[in-house]
């Protein structure tokens, strides 16, 4: 600088003149200066450093020391400004951890709420399954229930219907059995003629027996048998014949009306007509014939005693 270039022509002046002690001032204020300015030259640099306005090198090692020839710094501003970096450096590191932990952690806590929240879905939907499954059981069950209280039910109502139809049965066998094998062809009756009685009512002697009763009186087959004739028969009206079990035919003159046609089945005591006066007759009465095998009349008195029935 021309303050150092102009120090030794001072010197040689200082003897001769009395100005020397104000130079040599101003020689030491001056580099007082120059060192001020270099101190405040390191401490930018350093403070540009700590910054990271500054580049101190261009170098590819960004830890090595600077030199003080390329910077104009001290070797105790140099190694200020290293370690400034340094620390720098190790403070976007650490920065750049804590963001990376704090991702991690917050990448974490949404995966954890993620699991959770799958694992409540798990669970509604496995209790969803529970209940349906529940559900569909207790619906089996009640079916399997009313199926058998219908089978029971059903089993109960044939089991009944068996057993009145079995008493139905009974009850008809019993009747059958009680009821008489042979009856009287009429009630409340009287004779009013035998057989082979001759009389100028009929052309021939009579052919049977005559049961009087009321207009109306029920006529009754005397024993179980199948209609063979329910017509008219001339001079015996409205007639119905009945052949039975041993072949012999019963036959019934003079009714009113008929109460069977032909091919009917007929029990003891069944109606098959009632009293009346049509044909040749001079009153209502049945007459009452007995054909054994179908042929020829016999007297029914007889007949009927034997059966165990007294007209």
């Amino acid at each position: 600088m021309p303050t150092h270039q102009d120090a030794p022509s001072a010197d040689r002046q200082a003897s001769s003149r009395p100005t020397a002690p104000r130079q040599v001032a101003k020689h030491r204020s001056g580099r007082r200066g120059s060192a001020r300015r270099t101190q405040l030259i390191g401490l930018t640099a350093a403070l540009a450093a700590a910054a990271g306005t500054v580049g101190l090198s261009s170098s590819a090692n960004s830890t090595a020391a600077p030199s003080s020839g390329s910077t104009g710094l001290s070797p105790s501003q140099a190694g200020a400004l290293t370690a400034a970096r340094i620390d720098r450096r190790d403070l976007g590191s650490r920065d750049a951890s804590r963001i990376d932990l704090s991702l991690e952690a917050t990448q974490k806590a949404a995966a954890a709420t993620a699991a959770r929240q799958r694992a409540a879905k798990l669970a509604a939907n496995a209790t969803l399954t529970q209940r349906r499954a529940l559900a569909l059981a207790a619906a089996k069950a009640a079916a399997a229930k009313k199926a058998a209280d219908s089978a029971k039910a059903l089993a109960s109502a044939k089991a009944e219907a068996k057993a009145k139809a079995a008493a139905i049965a009974k009850a008809a066998a019993a009747a059958k059995a009680a009821a008489p094998k042979i009856v009287l062809p009429t009630t409340g009756y009287h004779l009013t003629a035998r057989f082979d009685q001759a009389g100028g009512r009929w052309a021939h002697n009579h052919t049977g027996l005559d049961f009087a009763a009321p207009m109306g009186t029920p006529v009754r087959s005397v024993m179980a048998g199948e209609v063979i004739q329910a017509s008219w028969a001339g001079a015996y009206g409205r007639q119905v014949k009945v052949r039975h079990a041993d072949g012999t035919v019963t036959s019934y003159g003079h009714m009113s009306e008929f109460d069977v046609s032909v091919g009917d089945s007929v029990e003891a005591g069944s109606m098959v007509g009632r009293i009346g006066m049509t044909g040749n007759t001079t009153g209502p009465h049945v007459h009452f014939e007995v054909l054994p095998g179908g042929g020829s009349p016999v007297d029914p008195e007889p007949w009927l005693r034997e059966h165990g029935l007294n007209p």
